[in-house]
């Protein structure tokens, strides 16, 4: 287990390395430029010229890329160009929100998706099947800020329940934070919910059909007993491999989810650093989603041990 813990470890090394070039390369060859973004709308060529010179900017590209990874290896990750902040700084003080919503997105969505799948399943072809189905179409068809708006309608501005916008840390006011957690992380979990579901569906409907299931039920086990401790155990390494990939739909949607709410995250900062050109800001964030989701799906794979002892390492 330790020798394969440590090969993903290493393999994310060229992971990375390919992130931090696919990024710097598409930074650099989209257009616009900072340093005209800085200057202002008034500002002279010779003007845009000196502020492109003390960013750096005019040196070659593979020198530019070769600073920045000799800063990145000593762990300097730069200076914000609009925040004059650096960059460090800049996620320290936004990851708090981000890895909230996160965190209560999992949580929503699991407690919803997972049994949904499984009754499901159990009530394949019925009415509540199909009303299961068509809820999980619906939320990957529509998109996360259409989800995010109508939410804000009906349940703040019509009936007032919730607040819209705004972040409260968990330990200033603990009823303050869930309010403001519940439309976010219902908006981000839809499609979430959507997907989880109909994978544990498709899983638990193949092991009802095992014959360890059969003999499970011929020995009067409960229905109970039968869908969670035999059928939903051994469908889990689907699942699990389901959960993890949609780490990436949390990480992408949490960018237009902040935006929708307000929330002072990581994904509101990309979207700041992504409209004013922020270079240093861009590629840190998005190495920082590239290391999450690839830790992330290494605990997956780990985790499947736990469930399948076939499996092992």
């Amino acid at each position: 287990m330790l020798d394969f813990i440590a090969r993903r470890l290493i393999a994310i090394i060229p992971v990375l390395a390919v992130v931090a070039v696919f990024v710097f390369l598409m930074l650099r060859l989209t257009p616009g430029d900072p340093a005209a973004v800085i200057a202002g709308d008034n500002a002279t060529s010779d003007q845009i010229a000196m502020i492109r010179e003390k960013l750096g900017l005019t040196l070659p590209i593979w020198q530019q890329f070769a600073i920045w990874m000799g800063d990145i290896l000593q762990g300097n990750f730069g200076e914000s160009y609009f925040f004059k902040k650096t960059v460090a700084e800049l996620i320290a003080q936004r990851v708090e929100p981000t890895l909230a919503l996160a965190v209560c997105t999992l949580v929503v969505a699991l407690s919803a998706a997972i049994p949904l799948g499984v009754i499901a399943a159990y009530k394949q072809g019925s009415i509540l099947d199909r009303f299961v189905m068509g809820l999980s179409v619906l939320g990957f068809s529509v998109p996360s800020f259409v989800i995010g708006y109508c939410l804000i309608y009906v349940f703040a501005i019509e009936l007032g329940w919730l607040p819209v916008q705004g972040y409260i840390r968990i330990g200033v006011d603990f009823w303050g934070f869930l309010e403001r957690m519940i439309l976010p992380s219902t908006t981000l979990g839809v499609i979430y919910i959507a997907l989880v579901a109909r994978i544990t569906r498709a899983s638990v409907l193949e092991v009802l059909n095992e014959d360890y299931i059969r003999t499970a039920r011929a020995k009067g086990l409960s229905n109970r007993v039968v869908l969670m401790r035999h059928a939903l155990r051994n469908a889990a390494v689907p699942i699990l491999t389901v959960i993890g990939i949609g780490i990436a739909l949390l990480m992408g949607g949490a960018v237009v989810t902040e935006s929708v709410f307000g929330l002072p995250g990581l994904g509101r900062l990309t979207v700041e650093a992504v409209l004013s050109r922020d270079f240093p800001t861009i590629q840190t964030v998005i190495l920082l989603f590239s290391v999450v989701y690839v830790v992330v799906n290494l605990l997956i794979d780990i985790s499947y041990t736990l469930f399948d002892p076939r499996i092992r390492y």
